[in-house]
């Protein structure tokens, strides 16, 4: 029992010594060059970037490449007549998304119709009021947009996705996949991980817990994007 004096005090050199030497440890890997490799990153799923592009949005205004250029953005394809999954990606992208994402200051959206020769500007225009009155939507970063029907179904495949038309009952005349698509600064596509450490791809935009998984995975990209930019001043 004598030494019991001997050990407390060597417990509270311990107890306070343990924080300062966490502070170090996290001081040496952002300002000395600790091992990056430990940094949370996502998959690059496309080396390659989104090609170039231009539609016209809700305010008939052009959205092009440059609309997002240095910018991260989540896009997906709908179509305002959907009569299955569109409206629950919509939602989904104003309540969840939008509505968590508000931290960051340049996060961006794009939808694009998969129907143009029925959504013009000013029913797409519509469908977006539509969401803004009900859930908030902020349609300052999200873009509606329309045009030419084979460029549309063209760029969905550079998202990989599909979009065409269908003939099958209970379709609405459209068939396109229910991803929302996670795009880099650079136009490329990223994403997270499943539980057995494997590239999920994109992200299913009708599940509430895939686009939970897609909200964490926007602020690992957020940080890598904020740290490259730090590596680059210096």
């Amino acid at each position: 029992m004598k030494n019991q004096p001997f050990i407390k005090w060597v417990l509270l050199v311990v107890l306070l010594l343990a924080p300062i030497y966490g502070l170090f440890l996290i001081k040496e890997m952002i300002f000395n060059g600790g091992d990056k490799s430990k940094f949370p990153t996502l998959e690059v799923v496309s080396e390659t970037p989104i090609p170039e592009f231009s539609f016209v949005n809700q305010d008939n205004e052009i959205v092009t490449n440059e609309t997002y250029k240095g910018k991260i953005y989540i896009a997906d394809f709908i179509f305002t007549t959907c009569p299955s999954i569109c409206p629950e990606m919509s939602r989904n992208m104003a309540w969840l998304l939008q509505r968590k994402l508000s931290r960051y200051n340049d996060i961006l959206y794009l939808s694009h119709t998969i129907n143009p020769e029925y959504d013009t500007p000013e029913v797409l225009k519509a469908y977006a009021t539509q969401y803004e009155t009900d859930l908030g939507a902020d349609l300052s970063t999200w873009n509606f947009v329309t045009g030419d029907k084979e460029e549309i179904y063209e760029i969905a495949k550079s998202y990989l996705c599909s979009a065409s038309e269908s003939e099958e009952e209970d379709s609405g005349g459209y068939i396109h996949s229910g991803f929302f698509v996670l795009i880099d600064t650079e136009g490329k596509i990223r994403c997270g991980y499943d539980s057995n450490g494997n590239p999920i791809g994109a992200y299913d935009g009708t599940s509430a817990s895939s686009v939970k998984d897609l909200i964490v995975d926007v602020g690992v990209l957020v940080s890598e994007t904020k740290r490259k930019a730090r590596e680059n001043e210096k």
